[in-house]
């Protein structure tokens, strides 16, 4: 039988990892090594649309992080 999104009854949780990005994780299973809750739970599809919401900005904090700092002023004007 194949998988059926429309027939799955799993509840997930939107789970973050270091650099926070975002994905999903089902529930009643422990997260995996490095990621951590968002807080967030639902069904597949609530968690993807949370995500769509709130994950804008898909660069790694790693590098936004580094950008930021390249972008500010050194003061030598």
């Amino acid at each position: 039988m194949a998988w059926d999104d429309d027939d799955d009854s799993t509840t997930y949780n939107v789970v973050l990892n270091h650099e926070e990005q975002y994905s999903i994780w089902p529930a009643d299973r422990e997260n995996p090594a490095g990621w951590r809750d968002e807080g967030t739970s639902g069904t597949k599809q609530e968690c993807l649309d949370h995500i769509d919401q709130v994950w804008t900005d898909m660069r790694p904090l790693s590098l936004r992080k580094q950008m930021d700092a390249a972008a500010e002023p050194t003061g030598s004007d």
